[in-house]
């Protein structure tokens, strides 16, 4: 596990494109964290960090977003709005985990039980300052673990 602390969102946005130098097809990135901490502007810091030049948003209202211009396809989706697992199934959302691009799920913790076995864990929180924010990386399976290690 590591813990990083960003006192601006640029250098949230640049830890995010250091979590894309090492991601690879079927990736998945769970976020979870507080409100406004700043789980999209780290999806955002990914997608530039593969090369999306596409303004990335949050898809709340969606579900789900797709970029797939960069070194890999990022499949974002927002689970704030969703109570139930059937809703995961209506939307597709196991064809698009553990496959050809990358999976970034904003708020993982609502479904924890329904992530897949292997993931990176990203925990965004609020810190004492009004930019400054605690950024808590876990790997879960080996790949993620030494992911996680390679960004310390």
């Amino acid at each position: 596990m590591g813990e990083f602390i960003t006192t601006r969102p640029e250098e949230t946005l640049q830890l995010g494109k250091r979590v894309a130098a090492k991601l690879e097809a079927g990736d998945v990135i769970c976020l979870s964290g507080d409100l406004g901490a700043g789980k999209t502007l780290f999806t955002q810091g990914i997608a530039e960090g593969l090369g999306v030049s596409e303004d990335v948003t949050s898809p709340t209202f969606t579900i789900m977003q797709v970029y797939e211009e960069g070194r890999l396809a990022i499949y974002h989706f927002d689970l704030y709005r969703l109570d139930r697992i059937d809703e995961l199934e209506n939307i597709g959302f196991d064809e698009y985990i553990g496959h050809a691009g990358v999976a970034i799920i904003e708020w993982a913790d609502k479904f924890r039980e329904y992530m897949p076995q292997e993931y990176l864990w990203i925990e965004i929180l609020l810190g004492q300052e009004p930019n400054e924010r605690i950024i808590r990386v876990n790997g879960v399976g080996d790949r993620f673990v030494m992911l996680c290690e390679g960004l310390k």
